[in-house]
């Protein structure tokens, strides 16, 4: 199935169908979910480059997440410096890199927001606190949307009116996406004096992050429901899509809406561990997805 996934997606040289290989082995370990549900829900020809995009995105971060924000920095500089050396040459040492060349030179796009999200990653490596809702949507804006569209491209509808609705659709749901983050993983984030929930919130609910109490539950459950509200608004992507992307993309949603259940039935209890939808319940979603696909080509 994986070989012929490459050679669908037009990936015939040796060493560049191991790279895309040692691509898919990366995002398998740590975007278990993802990975099996672009595998069982797109088309066999856009997998390869969803996994060189997905692997890049979580290659560069991991790179820029360890060590103080100068440390930090400066990786991200060095990176850019790789990245765009890849570029320039058409090749690297890395096969992270040639896999992203070569996905770029077959999707176009994928390069502008290679920028647009190394851009945006400079934001990332410098942020200790969100002080607002405008300050949380300049982060969406410049690191959130630009780390979804390097995969979300892929996906775009070519009619210039849909495609706007298409990008809108991002924007509300990474913006859903990326408050379930902040939620999921507030101990973690306190503990590293980054907490990303919007501080005037947390000072207008006089909430204290570090232990559940009522005062807590009330701001989760109010971020919740603002995360919710764009949750639903981001179900305008299934109507723009083409038909063969629509299972992939209602997946992508139907596992949000558990992180968002999974939220709500945490509250404040947060504040002393993570969050995260069931396994059980999304894998029965992506087996409901992968039964509706095959009913859809017979």
């Amino acid at each position: 199935m994986w070989k012929r996934a490459l050679d669908r997606a037009g990936i015939k040289e040796p060493r560049l169908r191991r790279d895309y290989t040692e691509q898919r082995h990366a995002v398998r370990k740590f975007a278990t979910a993802e990975y099996a549900a672009a595998r069982l829900l797109l088309p066999a020809a856009l997998v390869p480059h969803v996994m060189a995009a997905v692997a890049f995105m979580h290659d560069t971060d991991d790179r820029i997440d360890r060590g103080t924000p100068d440390e930090r920095a400066a990786a991200l500089t060095q990176w850019g410096g790789l990245v765009h050396k890849a570029f320039a040459e058409g090749d690297s040492e890395l096969p992270v890199l040639r896999c992203l060349v070569r996905t770029a030179e077959r999707h176009p796009d994928v390069r502008g927001y290679v920028e647009e999200f190394l851009q945006g990653c400079e934001r990332e490596v410098t942020w200790r606190t969100i002080a607002d809702e405008d300050e949380l949507e300049q982060y969406v804006r410049e690191y959130s949307l630009p780390a979804l569209m390097l995969t979300a491209c892929l996906l775009a509808p070519a009619d210039a009116g849909a495609r706007t609705v298409f990008t809108g659709g991002c924007h509300q749901l990474i913006r859903a996406m990326q408050r379930f983050d902040f939620l999921e993983d507030l101990s973690e984030d306190v503990r590293a004096g980054r907490p990303g929930v919007p501080a005037d919130a947390v000072a207008r609910h006089r909430a204290d992050l570090t232990r559940p109490g009522a005062a807590l539950g009330r701001l989760v459950a109010e971020q919740a429901d603002l995360a919710g509200t764009d949750l639903i608004a981001a179900a305008c992507l299934t109507d723009v899509v083409e038909p063969s992307y629509r299972p992939f993309i209602q997946a992508l949603i139907g596992v949000q809406r558990l992180r968002l259940d999974a939220v709500r039935r945490a509250g404040a209890s947060v504040a002393t561990r993570s969050s995260g939808p069931p396994a059980p319940a999304a894998a029965v979603l992506l087996l409901r997805q992968t039964a509706a696909r095959a009913r859809r080509t017979r």
